[in-house]
């Protein structure tokens, strides 16, 4: 886990440019269609609803199919529901080839699916790709992993022409795989040395004058690959704390927000050894480490090595990972082949940057939300602030990105409050709408209607039925 700057798919009977990958038409998050509800709750602007399995990936619509992933009684599980009436069409269910510990934020079926006029692809990291079509049957499907990556996988799939794209990060052999979509076949993959965990949906970047790109958010780098070949074209640095953000194009450049520090945010390990290291042997135990109130939990992540110790080389590394250059930054890479000038980051801006949620690109307006409801809007072609506010009646926690259409901005965080600003410099709040049950998912725009996955259920939300 999106955005603009290659060409729309154009799903057969539908308008072009339809929702079917993680934040829609070319992952930009914005919808072309108008009549969206302001205002929407359980019971007010309903169109549907449909009780479904608890996951975090986001529902995506092809045609008059809209599908999702979940984790149901240890199988992992694809669904398909009539766009319309919200009826379940089909599902299909595949057993995992391992069961890996996740961390608590995440859940084995939090990469969004994407799909076509001939069906849908979906991802688990503790399987791999599968094709089904239309009516659900297997098409095809490759093993993949096992990963190790102690957050979990959450990066999604994008189709680039006949190209099924997928960024697979983890904390050793980290890699990029690019397969036939009609039939699964591999046509390249490329490994992404130096990278660590991640979960960064891929972009296409559509340069004048030259070949398509493939633009990848890694957890110390911004790097582009030529789409047709998996071969590395240009690379910045860019510290992202884990490959959070998502990149966008406006024009010739390349946008992307990632929160970070100049200067490593970690306590040195002489320090959590005065603190932890009750048997004086050197290392942190798992029993030692858990101690700790803010870094207690991410033991699996810094135990590079699963022996069940942290020596000062794993915690080290995992330290220099967390400092560099970050920010909201605008890059103009131009011709260049291999690592870029300073001078191609054409602005920086280092406030108010999300942790979660990957920016917005709306009429001429970057949008960013951070926890706590704050958000932030800049200028995208020079990076000045143009406001910054807060929706007070949605504070807590923001997993879901912005999305947007019909001149409206809408902002989803865990408790379930959308609030729906009017797009702009006003950052004026139309409405705070309550659903009463979490949201971890994007919602989907398509047609006038909003689709939104809450905890227990998927609703499509519309003005008129």
């Amino acid at each position: 886990m999106r955005r603009w700057g290659f060409a729309a798919l154009v799903i057969t009977g539908t308008a072009a440019g339809q929702w079917n990958q993680f934040r829609g038409p070319n992952g930009a998050g914005v919808d072309s269609s108008t009549g969206f509800p302001t205002e929407f709750s359980a019971s007010k602007n309903v169109v549907w609803k449909t009780p479904v399995p608890f996951g975090q990936s986001s529902p995506v619509i092809a045609g008059d199919r809209l599908y999702f992933t979940a984790s149901e009684g240890g199988k992992l599980v694809t669904i398909c529901l009539d766009r319309r009436s919200g009826k379940e069409s089909w599902r299909r269910e595949v057993k995992p080839d391992r069961s890996a510990k996740l961390f608590r934020a995440n859940d084995p079926a939090s990469p969004t699916a994407v799909a076509d006029e001939n069906g849908v692809y979906a991802f688990f990291g503790d399987y791999g790709l599968i094709a089904y079509s239309t009516e659900g049957k297997e098409r095809w499907n490759i093993r993949l992993g096992p990963f190790k990556n102690f957050y979990g996988m959450a990066a999604s799939p994008i189709l680039a022409g006949d190209l099924i794209v997928l960024v697979c990060d983890q904390q050793s052999a980290s890699f990029l795989l690019a397969v036939d979509r009609a039939t699964g076949k591999q046509r390249w993959r490329t490994a992404r040395a130096g990278m660590d965990v991640g979960w960064a949906t891929p972009v296409v970047f559509r340069p004048a004058g030259g070949p398509a790109e493939v633009i990848v958010l890694g957890s110390t780098r911004l790097d582009s690959y030529y789409l047709a070949t998996g071969e590395r074209h240009w690379w910045t640095p860019l510290q992202s704390m884990g490959a959070l953000g998502v990149p966008a194009v406006l024009g010739d450049q390349v946008l992307v927000a990632t929160p970070g520090s100049a200067e490593p945010w970690m306590p040195t390990f002489e320090g959590m050894l005065a603190k932890y290291d009750k048997d004086k042997d050197g290392k942190l135990s798992y029993e030692e480490f858990r101690a700790d109130p803010d870094l207690g939990e991410h033991f699996g992540w810094l135990d590079a090595n699963n022996d069940n110790f942290i020596t000062a080389s794993e915690w080290n590394g995992a330290r220099e990972m967390t400092k560099g250059p970050f920010g909201a930054v605008a890059i103009r890479p131009g011709s260049t082949q291999g690592q870029l000038a300073d001078s191609a980051v054409r602005w920086r801006f280092q406030k108010g940057l999300p942790m979660i949620p990957a920016p917005l690109l709306y009429q001429n307006v970057y949008y960013m939300v951070r926890d706590g409801g704050v958000v932030t809007a800049l200028n995208p072609t020079n990076g000045q602030l143009i406001k910054q506010g807060r929706s007070p009646e949605a504070l807590g926690e923001y997993y879901a990105s912005p999305v947007a259409a019909d001149g409206k901005v809408f902002f989803a965080n865990v408790d379930g409050k959308i609030t729906v600003m009017k797009a702009g410099a006003s950052l004026e709040v139309l409405a705070v709408n309550d659903l009463g049950e979490e949201v971890h998912a994007t919602p989907a725009l398509d047609q006038g209607r909003i689709y939104v996955r809450t905890r227990m259920a998927m609703y499509c939300f519309g003005t008129t039925r």
